[in-house]
């Protein structure tokens, strides 16, 4: 009866032992497919073929070893492939990428501190809901946590600030998960999507299964390898056989399908009935009401088909170009306390709305948002939704406006608003008529330069005290007319930005606002916009100081310290 159990012991061991192997070593798949190991092919060009089948044209990117197949297997599809000087600025040219095209935006970049930098920057498009694929270098498979060069654990690293982290095992995995990397990034609420590829998956068989035993063919033949030598090797070729094993087998390249939410009849309904008894409705637009699949142009006749005084924020900016008499500019906080009705289409009670404090208890609020936590942020503590829908806001939008058409709000409550207005514009130029002793006025300039810009134009907004001041100050021309950070209000996106703007549209005059601190933060991109041609238009702040932070700083701990910078003359 002992040796029994012995003997069961020992074949459940054997049996998890194989079980451990097998998922390894993939023991089976490699009996069903085959490894070719003379061809030259790379897990570059699967990259770039599903990258061409989901109709992406440029990618961003800082070169480095563990990536050099993909760039080039880009380059032979013409795929336009635009380096960059900082890693940052390569996720942050795809996040522009993806407001303003309505895509996917795409991001390469090496292994280690290639990934490490663009943190910041994946962050910030989380917040934004930009939809982009940043691709990573990596250690190969088997040298992972054995102290390869730039071996970090990058996956534990990016998953607090990514939608999805994925990572590459095999060659033959590479196709299905960058379309799945695709498909998450933009279904549902869209942010940013990580995608790791080992550098065993990127480059040839050959160079792979010389790079896993370099000292094979030194070997002399008087001194053969020893029986653990012999485990090693054999351990080795299958784990190569298995990175390769149905590596070129035909598979599906186009996009995957994904469903949208949106709003029910009920709700629908339920928000018609409240706008339809409403004096003073208000709007709020934020980012996500210009996310497809409704266009601009529908999204515009809608808002003008319901008649409905509206503040547009984030990406929304633009929406109704410069003068539409349902636009409101200004003081939106003394317009929110008079409203009996609001309306929360992708605009969230955060900071940006004092956490709900801007939002009367008397008002009837309706709150659509494409994430629950967004949606959600906040209710209870000051502020509480009539009608709170998860959903699609541009969607709801349009099929409110079915329900409503020609309702419009009443002429005295958009007559008192555009009064408003009208006062904020006189005190604007009043300010701008003020001496400011040895500088330019910048309320000056700005009003100077709304003059100036064109229809076409793009403002790309990176700074602070003098972007602050030029967001009431000048206009967005149109849809995707202004670019800013968003929620996470970083620095230093000046030159992603109008890189990937400018590049999205060639037509458009592109202008970069930065303030003098923020300007420091990708002054290099420069170098890029000369190397691809990029003609881009940079306005500067220069009050040497980091004015936003010294005013409550000086007020409240009486020092300026680390905020003062300095005028210097440029070289001649």
């Amino acid at each position: 009866m002992l040796a029994l159990l012995l003997l069961v012991t020992v074949l459940s061991s054997l049996f998890i032992l194989f079980l451990w192997v097998e998922r390894q070593l993939g023991l089976v798949y490699q009996l069903n497919h085959e490894v070719d190991e003379e061809s030259n092919r790379h897990g570059g060009e699967l990259v770039a073929e599903c990258l061409k089948a989901h109709g992406v044209d440029r990618l961003f990117t800082l070169v480095g070893g563990h990536v050099s197949p993909i760039l080039a297997a880009c380059e032979a599809l013409n795929i336009a492939v635009i380096d960059v000087r900082h890693e940052a600025t390569a996720v942050f040219a795809a996040d522009a990428t993806a407001r303003l095209s309505g895509t996917i935006g795409v991001a390469v970049v090496t292994a280690g501190p290639g990934v490490t930098n663009t943190v910041t920057a994946l962050q910030n498009a989380r917040l934004a809901e930009s939809p982009l694929v940043l691709m990573g270098g990596a250690a190969a498979t088997i040298l992972k946590g054995r102290g390869a060069l730039q071996d970090i654990s990058q996956m534990a690293l990016l998953r607090p600030v990514c939608k999805l982290c994925l990572s590459v095992r095999y060659v033959r995995e590479i196709t299905p998960s960058l379309r799945l990397a695709i498909s998450t990034a933009l279904e549902g609420t869209p942010g940013p999507v990580f995608l790791e590829l080992p550098i065993d998956v990127l480059y040839p068989y050959s160079i792979v299964r010389r790079e896993l035993s370099p000292q094979a063919s030194h070997r002399p033949a008087s001194h053969p390898p020893s029986l653990s030598q012999r485990m090693v090797n054999w351990y080795l070729k299958r784990h190569l056989n298995n990175l390769f094993a149905g590596a070129w087998t035909s598979r599906p390249l186009g996009p995957l399908p994904f469903s949208l939410l949106r709003a029910s009849s009920q709700e629908l309904d339920a928000a018609a009935a409240i706008l339809e008894k409403a004096r003073r409705p208000l709007l709020l637009l934020g980012s996500q009401v210009m996310l497809p699949p409704t266009t601009s142009v529908k999204l515009r006749e809608a808002i003008e088909e319901l008649g409905f005084p509206c503040y547009l924020g984030g990406m929304a900016r633009g929406l109704l170009g410069g003068s539409n008499v349902l636009h409101i500019r200004h003081n939106r906080r003394a317009a929110l306390r008079q409203a009996d009705a609001i309306v929360l289409a992708g605009a969230v009670c955060d900071f940006r709305l004092s956490y709900g404090r801007l939002l009367p208890k008397s008002a009837a609020i309706v709150a659509v948002n494409r994430d629950r936590e967004q949606l959600m942020r906040n209710k209870g503590i000051f502020w509480r939704p009539r009608i709170a829908v998860q959903g699609d806001p541009g969607c709801f939008l349009v099929e409110l406006s079915r329900r409503l058409g020609g309702k419009r709000s009443p002429s005295d409550w958009l007559d008192s608003l555009h009064e408003s207005d009208s006062q904020k514009d006189d005190e604007i130029r009043m300010k701008a008529s003020q001496s400011s002793g040895l500088y330019l006025n910048p309320v000056r300039l700005l009003l100077a330069l709304e003059d100036i810009l064109p229809p076409n134009a793009i403002l790309v907004a990176d700074g602070g005290d003098f972007v602050g001041t030029a967001a009431y100050v000048t206009r967005a021309r149109g849809p995707g007319g202004w670019l800013d950070p968003g929620a996470f209000g970083t620095l230093g996106v000046g030159g992603g930005f109008a890189l990937g703007a400018k590049l999205c549209r060639p037509e458009a005059e592109v202008w970069i606002l930065y303030g003098d601190g923020s300007l420091g933060f990708s002054l290099a991109e420069f170098d890029t916009f000369k190397r691809h041609k990029v003609a881009v238009i940079a306005l500067v702040g220069n009050d040497a100081c980091w004015s936003q932070i010294v005013r409550d700083q000086r007020q409240i701990l009486g020092t300026d310290v680390a905020c003062q910078l300095r005028y210097t003359a440029a070289a001649r």
